[in-house]
């Protein structure tokens, strides 16, 4: 395995990103990792090293970095009202979609240049708060985006002007969307809207609503982690980008 840390220039700045990927049968199709709100921790460098392992140059970038290069949170950062969780929050809450979608750009461009990494066909995933901004960037990037999941997406239809609900249609690649039967971030009554729009977007792809299982399932670290549902999740998102990506 080949990992590194490196800083990719955006408009704002520069994004500090782990990327990963296999030492031998290159080059390999880029995959965008979109971190989840507690932000990039070694549990996430571990699965980011999963999906490398299978054949993917998977980029993890922290998308808190306009807040400066110290936006990493202890393990506290899960205990609501802690010094780190509120200290995750001043950040986290100032976040919205389009300078995210200037990220995902600047992070394509930047695999676009890698010898280890294929120029075409891209996917991405994202987890909690990131499950927005991987199907906004799908409906934002069509061209280049041939797969894109979200798992346990918080708010994904919302009132804000660019809730990803509005643009499911613009999605050429294929969309995965997991959900977790008990989310207060995403409540039943959201989920069956989004189901409803999904329907109708004409997208290939599948929402599948996860029984028994709570948001964050899918992490090894959390209190609700589910190994089964973990493992369906990480057959689903391989699936989804050898059927998409190669």
């Amino acid at each position: 395995m080949i990992e590194t840390v490196t800083d990719v220039a955006t408009k704002d700045g520069r994004i500090e990103t782990f990327v990963c990927h296999p030492e031998r049968g290159g080059p390999h199709p880029p995959v965008l990792f979109l971190m989840d709100a507690p932000g990039i921790r070694e549990e996430l460098h571990d699965m980011a090293r999963r999906l490398a392992t299978v054949g993917y140059y998977v980029l993890l970038p922290n998308l808190y970095y306009r807040a400066g290069r110290d936006t990493k949170y202890g393990p506290d950062v899960l205990q609501n009202g802690s010094a780190e969780h509120q200290r995750m929050r001043a950040v986290r809450t100032k976040m919205t979609i389009p300078p995210v979608m200037d990220d995902v750009a600047a992070l394509i461009a930047f695999a676009d240049g890698q010898t280890a990494a294929t120029n075409g066909r891209v996917g991405v995933h994202g987890y909690c708060m990131s499950g927005p901004y991987a199907l906004a960037a799908a409906a934002r990037y069509p061209d280049r985006i041939a797969a894109a999941a979200s798992f346990y997406g918080t708010w994904i239809v919302s009132d804000a002007v660019e809730s990803p609900h509005l643009n499911l249609a613009k999605a050429k690649g294929e969309l995965y969307i997991s959900c977790a039967e008990h989310d207060d971030l995403a409540p039943p009554a959201m989920v069956h809207e989004l189901k409803g729009l999904f329907d109708k977007s004409g997208n290939s792809g599948e929402l599948e609503i996860c029984a028994g299982v709570h948001h964050g399932f899918a992490f090894p670290q959390r209190w609700c982690y589910d190994k089964a549902a973990a493992e369906r999740h990480w057959e689903r998102l391989i699936a989804l980008y050898r059927r998409r990506l190669g």
